[in-house]
């Protein structure tokens, strides 16, 4: 494997930003925990040739090895990808968990509920967020057999994992994240829908409904539908779905809570549907799993393939191959070398073998290539850039089969049935959040718009993180308008678009998230998910005047564009968000930069600005 690099001579460089989430965060410490031992350089060699070791399971001779570690180093070093924030703190450690997030069954009963409770607790010990569908509990006020008292319901438990979640921190370093789900046609439904209006409650969850297309067409016609009690099948009652989703759409107005996953579209493209229907996600929506699974991600920053002047650049369409077909690698490695927290995770995880690979940075690039987010220009791009994403790394993965073997589930599933030889990987393509690792690239997160040209990143610890687009700064620079009174104005509103010296091509290339509307955002959702195996992490963030109608709106239009879920985010609609932005806090709290961020698995938590799609 030819490689043209000095990977010693590679020296990451970072902000000041990505330095202190480093440091808080990731750089290995002594044993007290007091003094950092580890330098950016030396975790990203860390993680790269304990990740390369896997070669050796398939032949590789220590050459190539050490020229695989090479190559991710450099790729890391560069910013050009990053894994997911577990592998980034545990490969190379005597831990050596590194997948993101799990998705756990929760039986109906006493001794398998505490049995996910307890596997909930070695996975959050281990660095890693879970996923639970509580819609095979009986509802509240059944019947139970054995002691002749009554069950009190989903949500009840969900208290029970909210409070064993928030007092165990994620490998010492996180508080744990999950992701609840419930069938829209479980008895306790409305429970479930309004369970997070007092803001208090289930603070360690994401929670979405699992509607049916059924039910959307019952929704949209007005009709009533059937509740099912999933400990008897039998129908229990009936709703107005209209009147539902109206209490779905108030409640996600109210808090951002809860999401939306498009159930049956998830299962129809579900690679390995023959092994039964997928029901939960991970804590942040974009991986769909089947119990036990685990989620394995990995963004490619695609702002590091634009050259060129700010608005002039060209898009390097062969370094997104090469950089894709690597990071597949990286990412099947990622299994090999995994020390999973119980044996059933390690068994289905390397049963279907899916990997997530995305992209972060779009924004950055689309602003560098002159592409406004809200065009149909950039929602051209962002289709063909996922395309070759897409196309790439099921090659890569096909080549990575044909030497190393398939997913022991392939025979049986779509691949198989489409005429495929071989797939390494049940799945290969998602787009994650990229929370923490966005903040350490130095880009935008995911396929987000610029949330603000200049925000707050509230963080754990009461800390904050000021950010302002580089990208925005070399063009006022260059125009020599970023004066202090246009910093202060910038800081005040987080939006450039009253400030003067800008055309109004430039003022619509830096809209912001709250300055786009909600048709662009879900057009940009659709036309990635197109090509993705797995699903999309995008956040509809609406501004605090947004009505209810706008949040109806966001989910009409993901279930009709064949989105897997929705999330929406009203401005100011938790008393703490992830996010903000404001002159007091942007421009007047610089003391507090570099605390640790508030995310597990690139996914924020509690009061985030999340996304379950």
């Amino acid at each position: 494997m030819p490689f043209h690099s000095r990977p010693e001579s590679i020296q990451p460089k970072l902000t000041e930003n990505a330095e202190q989430v480093l440091k808080a965060r990731y750089l290995l410490r002594d044993e007290n925990g007091q003094v950092v031992v580890e330098t950016p350089a030396r975790l990203f060699r860390r993680v790269a040739h304990a990740v390369a070791t896997a070669e050796r399971r398939h032949g590789a001779r220590p050459a190539e090895v050490r020229a695989w570690g090479d190559k991710f180093y450099v790729m890391m070093a560069r910013g050009e990808f990053l894994p997911n924030t577990p592998t980034l703190m545990n490969a190379g450690t005597r831990l050596g968990q590194l997948s993101a997030c799990f998705v756990l069954p929760v039986p109906d009963s006493v001794e398998g509920i505490f049995d996910a409770l307890k596997h909930a607790a070695q996975i959050h010990k281990s660095g890693g967020g879970t996923g639970f569908d509580f819609s095979d509990l009986r509802p509240a006020g059944s019947i139970v057999s054995s002691t002749g008292g009554t069950s009190s319901g989903p949500v009840s438990f969900m208290h029970i994992f909210d409070m064993v979640t928030d007092v165990i921190r994620q490998g010492g370093k996180r508080r744990g994240a999950n992701m609840g789900v419930l069938r829209v046609d479980h008895p306790d439904i409305m429970a479930f829908i309004t369970a997070k209006l007092t803001e208090e409650c289930l603070q360690n969850f994401n929670v979405s409904v699992a509607v049916t297309d059924s039910f959307m067409r019952a929704a949209m016609a007005n009709k009533k539908y059937d509740l099912v009690d999933p400990h008897t099948k039998r129908h229990v009652g009936k709703l107005n779905a209209s009147q539902v989703f109206y209490s779905i759409v108030q409640a996600a107005w109210r808090t951002g809570d809860p999401g939306v996953l498009f159930i049956d579209e998830i299962n129809r493209r579900n690679p390995t549907r023959h092994l039964g229907r997928i029901a939960s996600t991970n804590p942040c929506g974009e991986v769909p799993l089947h119990p036990y699974e685990s989620c394995n991600l990995g963004s490619i920053n695609l702002a590091t393939c634009v050259s060129g002047p700010p608005l002039r650049g060209r898009f390097d369409w062969p370094k997104l191959r090469d950089l894709t077909r690597d990071a597949v690698t990286f990412l099947d490695d990622i299994i090999e070398v995994n020390r999973y927290p119980i044996a059933e995770c390690a068994a289905a995880a390397h049963a279907n073998r899916r990997i997530g690979l995305g992209v972060m940075g779009f924004a950055e690039a689309l602003a560098r290539l002159g592409l406004a987010y809200d065009s149909d220009e950039a929602v051209k791009f962002g289709s063909r850039v996922m395309a070759v994403i897409e196309r790439e790394g099921h090659a890569a993965s096909a080549r990575l089969a044909a030497r190393r073997g398939s997913f022991p589930n392939f025979r049986g599933s779509l691949w198989q049935k489409r005429g495929a030889r071989a797939m390494r990987n049940a799945t290969v393509t998602t787009i994650a959040p990229t929370g923490s690792i966005s903040v350490i690239a130095g880009c935008s997160s995911g396929i987000e718009p610029f949330f603000a040209i200049s925000f707050v990143r509230h963080v754990l610890d009461g800390r904050h993180l000021i950010e302002t687009i580089p990208v925005f700064l070399e063009l006022a620079r260059h125009k020599k308008i970023w004066t202090p009174e246009a910093e202060a104005e910038v800081a005040a509103s987080g939006s450039v678009q009253r400030l003067k010296g800008l055309t109004e091509g430039e003022k619509r290339l830096f809209r912001t998230a709250l300055e786009i509307p909600v048709r662009r955002h879900i057009e940009m959702q659709a036309a990635f998910q197109k090509h993705v195996d797995n699903a999309v992490s995008k956040t509809i963030n609406l501004p605090a005047a947004a009505k209810p109608e706008d949040v109806r709106e966001a989910y009409l239009r993901a279930w009709r564009q064949k989105c897997k879920g929705v999330t929406i985010y009203r401005y100011g609609s938790k008393a703490q968000q992830v996010l903000t932005v404001g002159a007091e806090e942007a421009a007047g709290r610089r003391d507090l930069i570099g605390a640790e961020s508030e995310y597990a698995g690139g996914c924020t938590t509690s009061t985030c600005v999340y996304s379950p799609s």
